[in-house]
């Protein structure tokens, strides 16, 4: 069965249902995959779900207000022409209700119809019409390296494409002259296929108080223990942010490094099953996916 390599998780306070459920009827070909709680985590009663927007795939969870999104990670929605009406639609609908404007829905040098918005969850959006008539309509994950991180966006780049297999470079263009804090030496947008899927990066020279979180995570899906280990060893920077699968990159970046199972865990597993799995990964930092699999099994 195919996958996503990939999966961006959205961490909310309280309102991961709520929200999966706007933002499913939002976007076109859209629909939730799975809603499970998890009791008794460290957070209490955790509703977990997956989901899909335009066909990609992505994660949700209540866990807590110990996390918060903010524009570092941001979604890049590319409409094509023959679609354009779907920008204003979702546009208007993700403003709804206390939504922030980052960068108005107008004509920009470099787009005929761009604007970044920060919903009322915190997920950040920026729309983009394709020059593309035909052809599918795409979700693009955006990383932007501010502050302290301000003129790494090809390093990062280039760590990921060496680490995930089916990974390429695709392209990359710095500021041109005249656009200062955002200099020369900076990236204004670059992007590259990991895992088949495309990723945008970009440097930002302007101050921001904002910075990598845990609230978007990547969640990456292994075919094996083997692959675990490997993505753990190559992303891991931070010993102190190593617990239950989750790892930090030397950019801040937040990253769960799981087994593909564990989507059949969560979807087919009863209530009993998933307790003691979460049990057992509560223990861990990097999965043990043997142990885990036999605690679902009840081994």
């Amino acid at each position: 069965m195919k996958y996503q390599k990939i999966v961006p998780h959205l961490w909310f306070d309280t309102e991961a249902g709520e929200a999966v459920e706007w933002y499913t009827e939002i976007f076109p070909e859209s629909e939730i995959t799975f809603r499970k709680v998890i009791k008794d985590t460290p957070s209490g009663d955790s509703e977990q779900l997956g989901f899909k927007l335009m066909g990609y795939e992505f994660m949700a969870i209540s866990a807590g207000p110990f996390a918060k999104k903010n524009p570092s990670i941001s979604f890049i929605v590319q409409i094509n022409k023959q679609n354009e009406h779907l920008i204003d639609e979702m546009y208007e609908k993700l403003m709804e209700d206390g939504g922030t404007e980052l960068m108005p829905l107008d004509k920009y040098p470099f787009n005929d119809k761009y604007g970044w918005i920060e919903d009322k969850y915190g997920t950040s959006w920026q729309f983009w019409l394709r020059d593309h008539r035909n052809g599918k309509n795409h979700i693009v994950p955006s990383l932007m390296f501010v502050n302290e991180n301000k003129g790494k966006a090809t390093d990062a780049m280039n760590l990921y494409v060496d680490t995930f297999k089916k990974s390429e470079h695709l392209a990359s263009r710095n500021y041109p002259t005249g656009m200062e804090p955002n200099t020369e030496d900076l990236v204004m947008h670059a992007e590259a296929k990991l895992g088949k899927k495309r990723f945008s990066f970009q440097d930002s020279g302007y101050e921001h108080d904002f910075q990598f979180s845990e609230g978007i995570s990547l969640m990456v899906k292994c075919d094996d223990q083997k692959e675990i280990d490997k993505y753990w060893s190559a992303l891991s920077a931070d010993p102190d942010a190593e617990q239950c699968g989750w790892l930090k990159d030397k950019f801040g970046v937040s990253w769960q490094i799981v087994h593909k199972v564990m989507d059949e865990m969560m979807t087919e597993g009863t209530e009993e099953q998933l307790q003691r799995v979460t049990e057992a990964f509560l223990k861990m930092k990097k999965f043990d996916i043997a142990k885990l699999e036999a605690a679902y099994k009840g081994k």
